[in-house]
């Protein structure tokens, strides 16, 4: 348990921060998760939209320090190949 004011403090800025971060974090998986699957099922006009929400998500993660920019880069670039591979065939 913390002892000092400012060690109180730094708890109660961490868990707001976490919760800000979980959101943003959560956000991004969803849109992710939403575009995988709508490739998997073939449903390329709902995979077209989902994607874009997705790569928008990642970015504003990114932005705002919630994961690295290379993180929201690699996610977006496999996002993008999957989803050109199922537009080719």
């Amino acid at each position: 348990m913390a002892n000092t004011l400012s060690a109180k403090q730094r708890i109660r800025n961490s868990a707001r921060k976490a919760k800000y971060n979980r959101l943003h974090r959560s956000r991004a998986r969803t849109f992710v998760k939403n575009t995988r699957q709508a490739v998997a099922d073939k449903d390329l006009e709902t995979a077209r939209t989902q994607l874009a929400a997705a790569i928008s998500a990642l970015d504003r993660a990114a932005g705002k320090g919630v994961i690295h920019p290379n993180n929201a880069a690699r996610r977006k670039s496999r996002l993008m190949k999957l989803f050109n591979k199922a537009t080719t065939r």
